[in-house]
């Protein structure tokens, strides 16, 4: 499992939607391109920024055989299962094995009740024996972060390589990096905070943001990489800038409305989200200006 390389900037991609609600292949096809240009050193599809929760087995396997058809080896490719069972992780992962990922990204289990440690050990220990691919721990529901103590003890599932640790939570990382550093390739999805996380040694990012900024979040890895932290900063900032504007509990569809003004086409949200509303859209353009991302 220990071959596959997971570092850097790793984005994720929007599944775009179109009015009928059926998944746009072609729109995703373009923001594929759009995003293996900008230097990105992986994609994740389906996944929160994805709307993979939404998604059914079938949307998700056409996502990823697009994805995979599209990063034609050049990156590794994660595929995110958002499911609340084993058996339902283990039947969509193996779907997804089959068109060809590289990895997946993982939620613990999450509706209204959380499991124990023994119950989390096992069930990536039964979806790792199950699917035999790697396996990052997405690490980003509230009411079920699994703690470090409990990652520790992952350390006894070969399949599992990476923990993602979102959910807001840099006290989490911070003792991820001090305790498990050196088991698991630890990837921050703390948008505003890579630059402090890179600095603490994340070994990379895979988060929702470069999805909207792949040029300046490359750009903020290689100059933290090269020791340039003035350069790293000042990218900080502007990234910053962008994320408190799409930043929300409608994140799919103002992270959508900021690739348009970008010129892209990540197309619509799945219902019931709407489109950004046109306050929201003027807000997400005056960030995009500041960073100057937009004339």
């Amino acid at each position: 499992m220990s071959d596959l390389d997971l570092h850097g900037m790793i984005s994720t991609v929007v599944t775009p939607f179109d009015e009928n609600d059926e998944v746009d292949l072609d729109l995703l096809r373009q923001e594929v391109k759009y995003l293996l240009e900008a230097g990105v050193t992986a994609i994740c599809a389906c996944g929160s920024t994805g709307e993979g929760q939404t998604l059914s087995l079938e949307e998700s396997r056409d996502i990823c055989r697009v994805v995979v058809e599209e990063v034609a080896g050049r990156v590794p490719v994660i595929a995110g299962v958002i499911q609340n069972s084993t058996a339902q992780v283990i039947r969509y992962s193996l779907a997804l094995k089959e068109v060809g990922v590289d990895a997946l990204q993982i939620t613990p289990v999450h509706y209204v009740f959380a499991p124990s440690a023994e119950e989390t050990v096992a069930y990536y220990r039964e979806i790792g024996a199950a699917v035999d691919l790697p396996i990052v721990l997405y690490n980003v529901v509230p009411w079920a972060l699994v703690p470090v103590d409990v990652i520790e003890r992952l350390a006894a599932v070969p399949q599992l390589v990476a923990i993602k640790q979102s959910g807001g939570d840099m006290h989490l990382l911070v003792d991820l990096l001090a305790r498990v550093r050196d088991r698991f390739t630890i990837l921050a999805a703390l948008d505003d905070l890579h630059y402090p996380a890179f600095v603490l040694g994340a070994h990379g990012a895979l988060a929702a943001i470069p999805t909207v900024t792949p040029r300046l979040s490359v750009e903020l890895w290689n100059a933290i990489q090269d020791g340039d932290h003035a350069l790293a900063l000042r990218l900080h900032e502007r990234i910053l800038t962008v994320w408190r504007a799409i930043d929300g509990p409608n994140l799919p569809a103002t992270l959508k409305a900021a690739l348009e003004l970008q010129g892209r086409n990540g197309g619509r949200p799945r219902k019931p989200f709407a489109p950004a509303s046109s306050a929201e859209r003027e807000r997400i353009a005056v960030a995009l200006r500041a960073a100057n991302l937009i004339d």
